[in-house]
């Protein structure tokens, strides 16, 4: 079974900045839409931006103009640039994949460990 791993969490100051980055542990044909999501303690988790296979994107609102998502499919890696960042940012991240496709068969909704970001004030 392929798995998705994440890099880049870590602990900045508020205004500063974070990349993560979330690849596969095992090569694969393609994977459909690529998502980041956060969870706060004691909050549910939520959606913070995705990407499909044409690279058209979706942003929660609180994180627009601020975090951009990417995704390169040459080297099957989605990507999250997080700038100014603020300490309502604070969470664990987790990179979510609906669908892929390797020589392990299809798998649906593919989620990593989580990296977590942690913002002060």
């Amino acid at each position: 079974q392929v798995q998705l791993v994440e890099s880049g969490g870590g602990f900045v100051q508020a205004g500063g900045s974070l990349r993560l980055s979330c690849a596969f542990s095992r090569p694969i044909f393609e994977f459909g839409v690529g998502a980041w999501y956060r969870q706060a303690p004691g909050k549910q988790r939520e959606l913070v931006a995705s990407i499909d296979k044409s690279g058209s994107t979706t942003y929660l609102d609180s994180v627009k103009g601020r975090f951009t998502i990417s995704r390169d499919n040459a080297k099957n890696t989605i990507n999250l640039q997080m700038n100014s960042l603020k300490p309502e940012d604070t969470g664990a991240y987790y990179c979510n994949v609906d669908a892929l496709t390797s020589n392990w068969g299809a798998q649906r909704d593919n989620w990593g460990q989580g990296t977590q970001v942690t913002v002060s004030s």
